[in-house]
């Protein structure tokens, strides 16, 4: 059984939808996107799993596109579902989204990705800026992990 978060299911026909999402952790910062609308808020890169594309591939892509960065030595830490309404797709959906850990290795731009900016978070202010629980989960024992070592 993986973590749910979000309103349950209700009257609403869901998607299935996956995502690959990543933790990218360097020298003290993690790097996280800010995307300007519909919401304003600060997220883990990431994004949908297009038909045929592994979650490796999807969660290289989506890094890029939403920070302008490359990464390396991925490394899964788990899955979490989550039930919501995504604005920019105008449906409800599940989410199931595996979360990655990964290191930043160069920026090559800024993101391609219209209404994206990447920004460079201290690591403990980062569970406090997260919009979406889940990824504030992870994060929370990432850094949990982090400090008892």
């Amino acid at each position: 059984m993986i973590p749910v978060f979000g309103p349950p299911p209700g009257r609403h026909p869901y998607r299935q939808r996956h995502g690959a999402y990543a933790l990218l952790i360097r020298d003290g910062s993690a790097l996280v996107t800010f995307q300007l609308a519909p919401d304003c808020e600060f997220q883990l890169p990431g994004g949908g799993i297009d038909p045929g594309e592994s979650a490796i591939a999807a969660l290289h892509r989506e890094v890029y596109e939403e920070t302008g960065w490359t990464i390396g030595t991925p490394r899964r830490l788990g899955t979490y579902r989550r039930y919501c309404f995504m604005p920019d797709y105008d449906f409800w959906a599940e989410k199931i989204c595996s979360v990655w850990l990964a290191r930043p290795i160069r920026r090559l731009g800024p993101p391609s990705e219209k209404g994206h900016e990447a920004h460079w978070v201290p690591l403990d202010r980062l569970e406090g800026i997260l919009a979406d629980p889940g990824s504030r989960a992870f994060a929370h024992a990432l850094l949990k992990q982090i400090r008892d070592r």
